[in-house]
């Protein structure tokens, strides 16, 4: 048998051959809002992002009860200002919290100043509605930059969990060639959105459960076999559909069927990266 070029298998805690992250996205209206700020006037499309605050959020909540399974939920700051109650019950719940901007807007890397005040005002949101001090943090869209890197080593986060390049944990290099945050890397395959996402706008197919199904399947047999990260990205106003949320049950109950899998949440991953990876990393 030939030496693999790449080793991708991680130590993870308890031997576990894979580890699994539940993420979701808790935009509400910012998906929306954030980058057409015309949708503030058209309240049917607002409605989707409602949905997944009013049915969305406490679905998943039991959805993630029933299984066992601690999860983290990456908000906006403006979601946390005008659904705490709902955030609130993701931290009732023991799940975690992460940063996801203010409100949903990409990052431009040619406007800095906006980065940085956008970051600020989401942190400051989190913090004043429910206390929260995020370790992690998602780009909107997956749209980054050095910059953002940056700023958040410079707050003092754990993770961010916005790049595609890897299927496991790995450490920012910054331009001083400093340390910087720990990456937990996530993948378009693995996002709800794609399958699921329908704007009159952006029209697109939307997926029937068995296609989806398949997808996460092969895509969990491979990063399972390879002992990486299965990074699955959800949003509640998607996920949080009827049949969409038995698509979930259905997709964890699967999962725990092999052996050796680890749940656990964004902080906990980086965490366990680390451990592994020592003081060079």
């Amino acid at each position: 048998m030939s030496t693999p070029l790449v080793d991708t298998a991680v130590a993870w805690p308890g031997g576990a051959q894979c580890a699994v992250m539940l993420s979701f996205d808790f935009d509400a209206e910012t998906l929306w809002i954030g980058r057409d700020r015309a949708n503030w006037k058209r309240p049917g499309i607002l409605s989707q992002g409602k949905y997944g605050a009013k049915l969305g959020v406490p679905k998943v909540l039991e959805t993630l009860e029933d299984a066992g399974i601690k999860a983290t939920f990456f908000v906006p700051g403006w979601t946390a200002e005008n659904h705490t109650d709902r955030v609130e019950a993701i931290v009732g719940a023991g799940h975690e919290v992460g940063h996801h901007s203010y409100l949903h807007e990409w990052i431009d890397p040619e406007d800095p100043a906006a980065e940085e005040a956008e970051l600020d005002k989401g942190l400051e949101a989190l913090a004043k509605t429910v206390g929260v001090t995020p370790k992690g943090y998602r780009s909107p869209a997956g749209e980054t930059s050095d910059n953002m890197v940056r700023l958040l080593t410079d707050r003092g986060f754990l993770y961010d969990s916005s790049m595609m390049d890897d299927i496991n944990p790995y450490r920012h290099v910054l331009a001083d060639g400093s340390p910087g945050v720990v990456e937990v890397p996530w993948h378009w395959s693995l996002d709800d959105a794609i399958y699921l996402l329908f704007s009159i706008r952006n029209p697109r197919p939307v997926f029937t459960n068995s296609h989806i199904l398949e997808v996460w399947q092969e895509e969990f047999r491979e990063i399972y076999q390879w002992g990486g990260l299965f990074d699955l990205v959800m949003h509640p106003q998607i996920i949080g559909r009827p049949s969409r949320i038995a698509l979930l049950r259905t997709f964890i109950a699967w999962i725990k069927t092999f052996p050796s899998v680890w749940f656990a949440t964004g902080s906990e991953v980086a965490e366990a990266w680390l451990a592994q990876a020592g003081d060079g990393a």
